[in-house]
């Protein structure tokens, strides 16, 4: 990659506006550097992501965060062995630096070796009954409601597909038959779907338990009522460098308590805090599932994802989280569908 001047930043450098550097970028990394070019560190996606988890304010500088020791390669290293290098340390991208430790290029993996599509399997849940929505899905399951001019699960879909994946597997149950006669085997996407039917409520793991092959890569799952801008090879890429069994995709909530409260010690008033702000990490809806943690999902049975999250903590598994910092919205009430055909139609959740 020749023109590196737009990924080129300094250690003091907020967090926040190397964000917008790397998602404006195609490359999803950003350089940081000193006043003669020389390469101090490396960002990426993950490394503001982990910063969020470590409760960092993304007003602070990108020293915070950043990898101060990444891997390079240098002016005469060949092709063979750049290639090797990054494949070895499992990168997209190395810098290239010279003698002086000034940074020359960046290469891309990509640009290297043909680019493959991401063949990892994706399981899309769209079994639900949609009650909450009411008159809306009496005649017609949640994942066909039109948000613009095409269904949630459509616009779902087009989206992994832009993301590189071709394979999903779609579980359905509430009018089966509707979802299954509208997208068929894929082919019209020119991608291959096949479907899971649940006879009965099995939670939101436990129609894992009817795949019909054990994936040999790990699985992304996701909640068909669900719409986001997450980059889902950046998900995946998370899930392998966190060594995870199991990754969740969480998001920041914040929740203001509506009167002071109070901190006592037996009889005695410590202190008065008035309506104070409290923030969570909730779940996203969004998972990535190793293929040796789907041994803990029973067959057949209603499992939710808490659940088995809960099974690979007490078995002392990986898990890791993955913050959501992009567009996202959990279509489960009436107000919610209106909201997302709004904001579809203002461009909003469109990449």
């Amino acid at each position: 990659m020749k023109n590196i001047e737009k990924l080129l930043i300094s250690p003091v450098t907020s967090i926040l506006e190397a964000l917008k550097i790397i998602d404006k970028g195609s490359v999803q990394i950003a350089l940081v550097v000193d006043n003669e070019q020389r390469l101090i560190g490396t960002l990426t996606d993950g490394d503001i992501r982990r910063g969020i988890l470590r409760g960092i304010d993304l007003n602070r500088e990108v020293s915070l965060i950043m990898k101060s020791d990444p891997t390079v390669s240098y002016v005469d290293d060949s092709r063979d062995i750049i290639f090797s290098k990054m494949k070895h340390c499992h990168l997209k991208h190395i810098p290239v630096i010279d003698q002086h430790g000034r940074v020359v290029r960046l290469d891309l993996l990509d640009e290297i070796i043909t680019s493959e599509r991401c063949d990892n399997w994706v399981v899309l849940m769209a079994g639900g009954l949609g009650t909450r929505l009411g008159e809306l899905t009496r005649d017609c399951p949640k994942p066909l409601l039109k948000v613009g001019s095409k269904p949630i699960l459509e616009v779902i879909l087009e989206n992994f597909i832009s993301n590189g994946f071709y394979r999903f597997i779609i579980s359905v149950n509430y009018k089966a038959e509707m979802i299954i006669d509208y997208f068929g085997d894929g082919s019209k996407w020119g991608v291959e779907i096949v479907y899971v039917q649940e006879t009965k409520r099995l939670g939101t793991a436990g129609a894992l338990s009817l795949l019909p092959f054990v994936p040999d890569k790990p699985i992304i799952v996701m909640n068909g009522d669900l719409l986001t801008k997450i980059n889902f090879q950046q998900l995946i890429d998370f899930h392998a460098e966190t060594k995870a069994s199991a990754t969740m995709c969480v998001r920041e909530y914040e929740f203001q308590v509506p009167y002071g409260v109070v901190k006592v010690d037996n009889f005695r008033l410590e202190s008065i805090e008035e309506k104070p702000l409290q923030r969570f990490f909730i779940s996203g809806g969004i998972y990535v599932i190793s293929p040796d943690a789907l041994q803990h999902i029973p067959s057949n049975t209603f499992y939710d994802m808490p659940t088995l999250f809960e099974k690979l903590l007490q078995s002392k598994a990986a898990t890791s989280a993955f913050p959501i910092r992009e567009y996202w919205i959990d279509i489960g009430r009436a107000d919610d569908f209106e909201r997302a055909n709004i904001e579809y139609e203002e461009g909003i959740m469109v990449r």
